[in-house]
Formats: structure tokens, sequence, C-alpha cells
């Protein structure tokens, strides 16, 4: 399913952020109708999100998350979620993830993360939270990466990207 602009989507994402975080996730001068739209094609900062599977896949990733990403819709959601952070940072990107499924959220989350063409780059106060239904069942995690966060110059040879603040 695509969900790119799903509005049964949406309200997971945003109702989830919303109530664990106390804050909302899409500014209130949105129109309801174009909130999905404007998340995946205007948002200001980078959302993706993954699955429940055992090895979670990518089943989200807003236009700016694809180009932080390198990614395009159906590579990002195709990706498992542990391929965006290089071997020796999955151990402790997981022991992070292990404890937002405790929390509920972690705000102010910093990690070094890779694109597609292996370029390194740093995130920071990242917000990352769980996906609950309104049943309460649990969906999977997603991320919120300030847009404000940017990449200046990635190299490759041991060296992070830089990170500037627009």
């Amino acid at each position: 399913m695509d969900l790119r602009k799903d509005p049964v989507f949406l309200s997971l994402l945003a109702g989830s952020y919303s109530r664990l975080t106390g804050q909302t996730l899409i500014p209130g001068d949105i129109e309801s109708a174009r909130e999905a739209e404007w998340l995946y094609e205007d948002a200001p900062f980078a959302i993706l999100a993954h699955d429940t599977a055992t090895d979670p896949v990518f089943v989200y990733g807003n236009k700016a998350a694809q180009e932080l990403f390198g990614y395009h819709w159906d590579e990002l959601t195709s990706l498992p979620s542990r391929l965006s952070a290089e071997a020796p940072e999955r151990g402790e990107r997981q022991r992070f993830l292990e404890q937002v499924k405790r929390d509920g959220f972690v705000a102010g989350y910093s990690g070094i993360r890779i694109r597609k063409d292996g370029r390194r780059f740093r995130i920071e106060n990242a917000t990352v939270w769980q996906l609950i239904d309104e049943a309460g069942t649990y969906q999977g995690q997603a991320a919120m990466l300030p847009r404000s966060v940017a990449m200046s110059s990635c190299l490759n040879d041991g060296e992070t990207c830089g990170i500037s603040t627009r």
C-alpha cells in the first residue's frame, strides 16, 4: 500500500506523535484535507517510519527524508531500516530503538547514518516515537529529523558529513 498521502497513516503518525509527546506534528494552519500531502511534499523536516517486522522495513519517508538519505520512494520503502546506519552503529541504534519502545518516545537523539551512495552524515535532535493506533496496537516506529540539520559536506575515508544549521 502506498502511504505517501494516506490519511489513515497520517492519523497514526500524527496521532501517536501527539499522544506521546504532547506536541503537534502538523501546523494548525494546514487544511485537514491537505495534511497528508503537506507532510509528504512540504514539511520542513524529514519523517521516516518502519513496520513491526523482525527486521523492520521503512514504510514511509517523506520527500525531505528521501533527499537526506538519497533514496527514491520505492527504494526507501523496501529498505530494512537497520541499513540506514553503518554496521558499527547498528548495535547502538538497536539499543536506542529498544529505549523508544520502553519509554514511548525519545527526543534529542543524535547518531551517524548512511546515505544510499555510502556517504555518512550525522543526525541531530531527532525525535523517535512508537506508532500506536487508537486501539493501542503497536504498528512500528517513526522518526522526525529537523530540516534545520542539513548536510554541508560528506566525505568518505573515515570522515562523516558535516552538519550545518540553515
